[in-house]
C-alpha cells in the first residue's frame, strides 16, 4: 500500500497538463479519436460512452474546456437538443503536445527501467486492468462510476 501511496504522491505533480485536469485531458483524446472525416463533431451521449461516465460529468468536463477555448458546441439545426463538440485549433494543439510528453514520459521510464523490467510493468498492468475489468463485470463498475 506504501508504494501506491508514494506513486500517488509523485504523480500529484504531474495533474496538470495546459491548464487541464487529466479528465479533461482524455475527454479531449476521446473527441479528436472520435472524430472522422466526414464527421468531425462527437455528442455529449457519444463520448460519455467511450469514457464511461455520466453526460452530466462530460457536460461539467466540457465547460471547462470551452471556457479554455479547447473545445466547441455547436447546437444541431435538425434537432436542436443536440449539440455538437469539436476540437478548436488550440484544443488539436494541446492534444498533440499532451501526446508528445505522454510519449516522451514513457520512453523515459522505458530508459530508466530497461527493457525486461519494463516488459514485466506492462504485464502486470494488464494483469491488473483484467483484474478491474473482472470486478466491474461483477457490479462493482457502478460504485466507480463517476469518480474522476
Amino acid at each position: 500500500m506504501r508504494a501506491f501511496m508514494q506513486f500517488h504522491r509523485v504523480q500529484a505533480h504531474q495533474r496538470n497538463f495546459a491548464n487541464c485536469t487529466p479528465g479533461e485531458i482524455r475527454t479531449l483524446f476521446c473527441i479528436r479519436n472520435g472524430a472522422t472525416a466526414g464527421n468531425p463533431e462527437m455528442k455529449v451521449s457519444e463520448i460519455s460512452k467511450r469514457l464511461q461516465v455520466t453526460s452530466p460529468t462530460v457536460t461539467q468536463l466540457l465547460k471547462g474546456l470551452e471556457a479554455n477555448g479547447l473545445v466547441e458546441r455547436r447546437i444541431d439545426p435538425a434537432d436542436r437538443r443536440a449539440v455538437g463538440i469539436t476540437l478548436t485549433k488550440r484544443g488539436e494543439l494541446v492534444v498533440v503536445k499532451a501526446a508528445e510528453a505522454f510519449a516522451a514520459s514513457f520512453e523515459g521510464l522505458i530508459e530508466y527501467l530497461g527493457e525486461e523490467e519494463s516488459n514485466q510493468l506492462a504485464d502486470l498492468l494488464l494483469k491488473v486492468a483484467h483484474y478491474y475489468s473482472e470486478k466491474a463485470g461483477a457490479g462493482e463498475q457502478a460504485a466507480w462510476n463517476g469518480v474522476e
